[in-house]
């Protein structure tokens, strides 16, 4: 038999969900709890097969605070969110915590017990939305990574001359129009316009600018 903690603060909605869960075959409810810091405290490692965890209790996200407590006591917990909150936001920040799951209320019996059997299993059926969500943030902070590791391995040996420069290229400033704002022959701006390229292991300029609008990095520069 798979244990559940059930975590609820409203206690009508909570028997609900245990009576719910209790009709699962292979289910049984062995703990209620009716805030987030009860459920921290209550929970030990292996002394549950699942949390069923509600968001917003004593404070906002006592749910999130209460299964990053969990999980960092226990890395192998199985948290199910269960709530009524289901913004983008919070979604993402629910899952970052390390659930495994993420139902909103009012869904079936059945999406319940489907959803629990498949966490038990390590086979998790995440919502379509909740899975785009997932995804969606992943690649953001993929390319978010890429461009801090791109700054670190080139951007940050460049001078202050030459990140003025990039500016110039950001407003669409002409080689002569540069040499004039900044006093110099067009020569000399040519050649540290060559010595930027060889720094950024690029060809032409118009490759800096698409690369450093492609990174959102354009603040990091000023003409």
């Amino acid at each position: 038999m798979n244990s559940v903690m059930v975590v609820e603060d409203n206690e009508i909605i909570r028997e609900d969900i245990t009576e719910t869960v209790n009709s699962i075959d292979g289910f049984a409810v062995t703990c209620e709890c009716s805030s987030g810091k009860d459920a921290s405290l209550s929970y030990s490692p292996g002394s549950f097969s699942v949390v069923l965890m509600d968001i917003e209790m004593e404070t906002s996200n006592a749910g999130i605070d209460a299964a990053r407590a969990i999980i960092e006591k226990d890395p192998q917990a199985k948290i199910v969110f269960l709530t009524s909150h289901d913004d983008d936001e919070i979604v993402i920040t629910a899952m970052a915590s390390g659930a495994k799951d993420f139902l909103v209320k009012g869904c079936s019996r059945e999406e319940i017990s489907s959803h629990l059997s498949a966490v038990i299993n390590d086979e998790t059926i995440l919502d379509r939305r909740v899975h785009d969500l997932i995804m969606n943030e992943y690649r953001r902070l993929s390319h978010s990574e890429r461009s801090l590791l791109y700054f670190i391995q080139h951007l940050s040996s460049l001078t202050k001359a030459e990140r003025e420069l990039i500016g110039c290229f950001l407003d669409g400033m002409k080689i002569r129009e540069i040499a004039q704002k900044r006093f110099v022959e067009p020569v000399t701006v040519k050649s540290q316009i060559r010595t930027l390229l060889g720094k950024l292991d690029l060809s032409r300029t118009s490759e800096i600018v698409s690369k450093i609008r492609e990174l959102g990095l354009e603040h990091l520069f000023s003409s």
